[in-house]
């Protein structure tokens, strides 16, 4: 339906310019130069871990690196490639083991490499990592077609997820192996729909059938199959999404799992990988369903749960984050999570498990990627995003620029410019919550789109204004969370910021990659005293989702309700008050974007008089 841009013909602009660079200079853009498992791989020739970690964050620092155009961060890639292929066995295996570990290395790693290196290969053009990747595929189509290898494990679980690096192959190379090779996965591979009814009622116990990454990670598992094998697409991913968000929605747009599935509990977490994990699945269903349902679901995650699970310089990261957050510290005994450790709420280098220190880098670079989509006729642009775009079309030069601080304002300007007179169509998405739409100061109509298909020559600037009213949503268990345009917003609460520094497994956690415990100053237990908000627009900041000076809050009235700590707890507020009954006058509250509070209360009461 749609094909992403390569090449480096996507710039960053404005708020994403500076989102971008601060992942450059934060933890995702520095993990090479001090994380052991990184620095250090197999994949490289090193001692330390050999095998997701290193493909998981060259899979974020590879685009990053292109979209910001920095010479240090694309040399220090092509080190890391370079690295893995002067490894590569004459025969084509890829990953690092020894030749009699192939039957039993955990073949997910020659799945997520072989995704990397298409992704690689499309912003480089590199012909030589193609025919390494072409290689490696090539030699796990004979493991896997004579039975040396198979699947199992999280590779059975993840199956799909090597047919973006076949998809990329066949676009170019359409031989007969590679689809043996997709049905060899698709055979040995888990029914992920068959698994539904396991999510419905959460566990506190670790199974990969419940596993909250393997399930964002396989929304996509139908239209990849089909963009391989061909046949018909019977939209399986709305199926899993609408089932999930029943039983384990959350109001940022995501669902719980901690590691695995968690219920409707607004008090349980999400694992970052998760919330990445499933913005790529919405991005591929974009393009090759080309159903905007996915760019609407798309944005609602990136801005909020992704920024609301890193910090604001982007050096520390939570395992988990939770809706009704008030507090980050590490639990002393038995942990609020169903399958966590206790130390997963807390911002840090590495809490819980490292996969998320290696795998939250992709969030915004991908996103960016998804800025401007190829179209047969033209171009279309799903998300606004301040952006750059230059191309061609029919043999002309074309620029098409996006001039927006959308989330925080709701409106954009496109700027097209032509080398000569060329004909294409420019389409643009428009959001489901936009009540009203202006297109050059003229109201149109409610539709899913703008199409503007015109001969276009010179500059042609087109300004397009959204408007909708914040407004309360429904939530699980008679509660609501206010939205205002792609934004959720939550009652922040003041935070006490104390600094832990040491060391665990030979690994510093120091300054600015130390751990932080974030503690509650202020009150935390209100209601909604009324569904009425009132606007406020400030500068959009350096940092541009700050929790210290967000570009958009609303004002609310709000009262005082009484509201417990779960059960057995004084860092965890239980999922509902014990009374919605208001035990003070209503207040003027100011509320944050969801992403800019790191303490935060989003879903609550209506209260009562």
């Amino acid at each position: 339906m749609y094909q992403a841009f390569t090449g480096g013909s996507i710039s960053p602009r404005g708020w994403m310019e500076r989102q971008l660079k601060l992942q450059a200079n934060g933890q995702a853009g520095q993990l090479d130069q001090f994380w052991p498992d990184v620095r250090d791989s197999k994949w490289i020739g090193g001692t330390a871990e050999g095998w997701e970690r290193v493909p998981y964050w060259l899979d974020g620092f590879i685009p990053l690196a292109y979209l910001l155009r920095n010479e240090g961060m694309i040399a220090r890639a092509e080190k890391y490639v370079q690295g893995i292929i002067a490894q590569q066995q004459p025969d084509g295996w890829i990953c690092p083991c020894k030749d009699e570990e192939r039957a039993t290395y955990d073949i997910w790693a020659l799945l997520l490499i072989g995704k990397v290196l298409a992704l690689y290969c499309e912003c480089t053009g590199s012909k030589q990592v193609e025919e390494a990747l072409y290689r490696a595929m090539k030699n796990a189509h004979h493991e896997f077609s004579t039975g040396h290898v198979k699947l199992s494990g999280w590779s059975a679980f993840r199956w799909y997820e090597g047919l973006v690096g076949l998809k990329y192959l066949k676009d170019r190379y359409p031989e007969a192996w590679i689809d043996e090779l997709a049905r060899i996965w698709q055979e040995q591979g888990t029914d992920m729909p068959s698994l539904m009814p396991q999510w419905i009622r959460p566990m506190n116990v670790w199974r990969l059938e419940t596993h909250i990454v393997n399930i964002c990670m396989s929304i996509k598992y139908e239209a990849l199959a089909c963009s391989v094998l061909g046949g018909e697409y019977t939209n399986q991913a709305e199926v899993l999404w609408k089932h999930l968000e029943k039983y384990n929605g959350t109001a940022a747009g995501v669902f719980t799992g901690d590691e695995c599935l968690a219920g409707t509990e607004n008090n349980q977490g999400t694992e970052l990988c998760a919330v990445v994990e499933l913005m790529y699945s919405c991005e591929r269903l974009l393009e090759l369903t080309g159903d905007p349902i996915w760019a609407e679901r798309l944005e609602k995650i990136a801005f909020n749960a992704l920024p609301a699970t890193i910090s604001d310089d982007m050096w520390t990261h939570q395992y988990v984050q939770q809706a009704n957050q008030i507090c980050c510290t590490v639990f002393p005994n038995k942990p609020m999570w169903r399958t966590n450790n206790g130390e997963s709420g807390v911002f840090g280098l590495e809490p819980g498990f490292g996969c998320c220190t290696a795998n939250h880098g992709q969030g915004w670079p991908k996103l960016m990627l998804n800025a401007f989509l190829r179209s047969e006729d033209g171009i279309y642009c799903p998300v606004m995003l301040p952006a750059c775009l230059n191309t061609e079309i029919n043999g002309v030069k074309v620029q098409v620029e996006m001039v927006t601080d959308y989330p925080f304002r709701h409106s954009c300007r496109y700027i097209v410019r032509t080398d000569a007179p060329v004909d294409f169509e420019l389409k643009i998405r428009v959001p489901a919550w936009a009540d009203q739409v202006k297109v050059d100061g003229v109201k149109i109509g409610k539709a899913d789109c703008i199409s503007l298909g015109a001969t276009w020559s010179g500059e042609i600037v087109t300004e397009v204004e959204l408007s909708g009213k914040p407004h309360l949503v429904k939530r699980p268990r008679d509660m609501a969370a206010v939205e205002y345009g792609p934004l959720v917003f939550s009652l922040p609460i003041e935070a006490e910021y104390k600094m832990r520094e040491y060391v665990r497994d030979n690994v510093e956690r120091k300054a600015p990659y130390c751990d932080w415990d974030i503690t509650p100053k202020s009150d935390w237990n209100y209601g909604f005293a009324s569904a009425r908000f009132t606007v406020e627009q400030h500068d959009v900041p350096e940092i541009p989702f700050s929790s210290k000076a967000p570009a958009v809050t609303l004002k609310a009235s709000m009262a005082k309700v009484d509201w417990p700590y779960a059960d057995g707890y004084d860092t965890v507020a239980d999922v509902t008050p014990a009374s919605r009954k208001a035990i003070s006058a209503p207040e003027e509250k100011q509320l944050y974007p969801y992403g800019c509070a790191k303490l935060r209360m989003t879903e609550m009461p209506r209260t009562r008089g």
